[in-house]
């Protein structure tokens, strides 16, 4: 927001009047590069640390030793890190796959196979597309 404060409360308004939008919804901006000696600040020093032992908030500390430095918090982290990497391979090979599709040249055993897709997910694909 660029305005070097913490917080930044938005409020939803009808833009020709300028009257408040009564959803219920509120949203709240949180400056991640704030460092004040206020406990926004402080906290946002907190998720910057690479190191528990630089931070403020005792109970993030814990945590972020334990997801660091013990023996389960790590394979926590890492089967946590290898679920997101094979997430973001799908995604890939699914993008690939709907472009594929769409240049209609090959077959869909062929894009199975370049794409690394089951035939079977191929061909939802292909229906998605047409429906």
């Amino acid at each position: 927001m660029g305005k070097g404060l913490p917080l930044y409360p938005i409020e939803r308004c009808f833009l020709g009047t300028n009257e408040k939008f009564e959803d219920g919804s509120h949203i709240l901006y949180v400056n991640g590069a704030y460092r004040g000696n206020t406990p926004i600040g402080k906290l946002m020093h907190d998720f910057s640390c690479t190191d528990a032992a630089d931070m403020y908030y005792g109970t993030l500390a814990d945590r972020v030793r334990f997801f660091k430095e013990s023996k389960e918090g790590i394979e926590i982290m890492c089967r946590a890190m290898e679920d997101m990497r094979k997430q973001t391979l799908q995604e890939g090979a699914i993008n690939s796959a709907k472009r594929m599709l769409a240049d209609g040249i090959l077959t869909l055993e062929k894009i199975a196979e370049y794409a690394g897709l089951p035939l079977e997910e191929v061909k939802r694909l292909k229906a998605e597309r047409t429906a």
